[in-house]
């Protein structure tokens, strides 16, 4: 699971204001389970050839004057390139440690990780959701498939929208999740959205989960 040494969990507590359940995260314990059982095809990132690989490019640089948004829960995720326009409930983690998926029976629902960051503040939010469940494609089949400067809206309860412009766009083993990487502050307001992805087996599911990675460059 690649767990952190004493000196990175020091560092992970000086840099995320999460407290205990960021720090499960950041182990690599947060990661979504395996794909429902149904047939593979989902689109992959861009040259992902092998776990860890996909396309990355440098990250935007945020507009001057742009603030991190205060806290407010997520309601909404709209990602025009994709056709994704879905409502978003609030999720935390199972008994073992992972971050629940949303519900497989709709397939138009995100799920984002109410004890972390809000999306539009400082720091890393999630958003999970489905690739596909028993009837078919569901909300983020199509993840793999994006490219960089495309944008991910998310509407949150107090009626603001964060806009995120991705960088990057990967596939991790589910043995091997560097979740530093992925989780970790970047000193700026973030997102990830991941979903199930990689190789598909019928009998252990998918071995590993797409991310997106982007940032915050605008809010209305």
């Amino acid at each position: 699971m690649g767990r952190l040494d004493r000196r990175g969990l020091d560092l992970v507590r000086k840099r995320q204001p999460w407290g205990a359940l960021a720090l499960v995260m950041l182990t690599g314990l947060a990661m979504m389970r395996n794909g429902v059982d149904a047939d593979p095809g989902p689109p992959q990132p861009a040259g992902a050839v092998s776990p860890g690989s996909g396309r990355v490019v440098a990250a935007p640089t945020p507009s001057a004057g742009l603030q991190p948004l205060a806290y407010a829960p997520a309601s909404r995720v709209r990602i025009d390139a994709l056709d994704v326009d879905a409502p978003i409930i609030d999720v935390g983690l199972d008994q073992e440690g992972w971050i629940s998926a949303p519900p497989p029976q709709d397939p138009n629902l995100a799920g984002w990780y109410q004890n972390g960051i809000s999306p539009g503040q400082r720091g890393t939010s999630v958003i999970v959701g489905h690739v596909d469940n028993a009837s078919g494609p569901a909300v983020f089949y199509r993840l793999g498939s994006l490219k960089p400067g495309r944008h991910v809206e998310v509407t949150r309860y107090d009626g603001r929208v964060a806009v995120f412009q991705i960088y990057g766009i990967e596939v991790f083993s589910k043995e091997d999740f560097p979740g530093v990487r992925v989780y970790g502050d970047t000193g700026h307001p973030e997102l990830r959205v991941i979903t199930c992805g990689g190789g598909y087996s019928r009998d252990g599911g998918y071995d590993g989960n797409v991310v997106v990675f982007a940032r915050l460059v605008a809010t209305h």
